[in-house]
């Protein structure tokens, strides 16, 4: 089978959890032609396995801070290139569409009427799930950015409803014993002085901090990476906690290898306020879900 497989790349989760699913239609013999959008191609790194790929501008939200700007992001919105995209998209005569969350590919499948499959989380939040920060504009956009025929939600639970759980790679493991001193943090929507900031005075810990990188650099206790899968889950594996935003691919992977999770999330994002409201229900032995702002001066975390 010939399948056209979108990825939304504003976050490393969708791309962490795709590429399971492409190596095993790959495996199984399926020809899979892979497409890219939400980050310029200078920014995305650890891409061999999507091979061939393209990748296009898509539809991506701005944030600052930790918090959405809807403003900054209606602005930044092509919508002219992103209709001009799909309308010139050359199909080589795909059987079938799957996208996680990735908007151009969705549409080629409905313009070509190709049937099309959803796999991801926020196909989870089409169904009665526990949410929060749902309001009527990021109902629509959760329902309408990019719309299947079949859609898979994923999430931690069931919660009753026909959802699958996480896509967790199975070579991951977990040979290895943790590091109790050791701290995995990513926070990629955080300023990074924000984010020194705060971990600075905590010197009785090593935090290995990803963010937009160019290079490693170690200073004390704070050891600054660039994003890279194979160093990403390295650290994950040795680490005994992590301090993330309130994604959902990272947490998976933390939670299936019995690690402390400390989240944030972006604020605005209702997929982020709801992952960490399951947080809550779902794991609270191992998560904590905070809000807290990030800023040159220490400040306490207030719990949701």
């Amino acid at each position: 089978m010939k399948i056209l497989y979108g990825i939304q790349t504003t976050g490393n989760g969708h791309i962490s959890r795709s590429r399971e699913v492409v190596r095993e239609l790959k495996e199984l013999g399926h020809e899979v032609h892979v497409l890219l959008s939400g980050r310029e191609p200078a920014m995305q790194s650890d891409l061999e396995a999507f091979e061939p790929y393209e990748t296009f501008g898509g539809l991506t939200f701005c944030s600052n801070r930790g918090r959405l700007q809807y403003f900054q992001t209606a602005l930044n919105l092509r919508f002219f290139q992103f209709y001009r995209d799909i309308a010139a998209y050359d199909d080589p005569g795909f059987d079938l569409v799957i996208t996680d969350f990735e908007p151009v590919s969705a549409r080629i499948a409905r313009r070509r009427s190709l049937p099309s499959i959803g796999v991801g989380h926020q196909y989870a939040f089409l169904h009665d799930i526990p949410m929060n920060g749902a309001n009527p504009l990021a109902r629509f956009v959760i329902r309408h950015f990019a719309p299947v025929d079949h859609p898979v939600g994923l999430h931690w639970h069931h919660f009753n409803q026909p959802i699958l759980p996480p896509i967790v790679p199975h070579r991951i493991g977990n040979g290895r014993p943790a590091v109790d001193s050791k701290i995995l943090v990513y926070l990629p929507f955080e300023q990074l002085t924000d984010i020194l900031s705060l971990f600075e005075p905590f010197k009785g810990y090593e935090f290995f901090i990803y963010h937009r990188l160019a290079q490693v650099s170690d200073n004390g206790h704070i050891h600054l990476r660039p994003y890279s899968r194979s160093g990403f889950l390295e650290d994950l594996l040795e680490c005994s906690g992590v301090i993330s935003n309130a994604g959902f691919e990272l947490a998976s992977e933390a939670m299936s290898l019995g690690k402390k999770i400390l989240v944030k999330p972006l604020a605005g994002q209702i997929e982020q306020l709801s992952n960490a409201l399951a947080h809550v229900f779902i794991a609270p032995n191992i998560v904590g879900a905070v809000v807290y702002e990030l800023s040159r001066s220490r400040r306490s975390a207030q719990p949701t």
